[in-house]
């Protein structure tokens, strides 16, 4: 027969109840047995590692235009491809608002560079 789960006191801070966790052990207080992996996709913005394979001189030249920025060169990766994927949806007729709230989610950066005018990349 299972013996009946403790009830865990109600806690005034963080770091009354980290203190009570650290003393405790949880499977008194929590029946494991039951616990179901879940996600929380809107908690933050969940990124993948992929494997891309450039030119050299296009990774050259990319490098370059980020050091003009100062940031990174990854990140400035990232704003180039989430303003193309942006056009592409605007391109099919997705209202916009949706396709900009779609590219957010698909980049994981949720604030985007703006290239300065007259340059390559502002025009496209």
């Amino acid at each position: 027969m299972q013996k009946p789960r403790k009830t865990p006191p109600k806690f005034r801070s963080e770091t009354a109840e980290r203190a009570f966790w650290q003393r405790n052990d949880s499977p008194a207080f929590i029946d494991w047995k039951r616990a179901h992996w879940t996600r929380f996709p809107n908690l933050r913005t969940s990124t993948r590692t992929i494997s891309l394979r450039l030119p050299e001189s296009m990774l050259d030249e990319l490098k370059a235009l980020a050091n003009q920025r100062d940031i990174p060169y990854q990140s400035l990766l990232k704003v180039f491809l989430a303003d193309r994927v942006a056009r592409e949806w605007q391109a099919s007729r997705i209202p916009a608002a949706r396709a900009k709230k779609a590219v957010r989610r698909a980049s994981g950066d949720r604030t985007v560079a703006k290239a300065p005018k007259g340059t390559r990349a502002a025009r496209g």
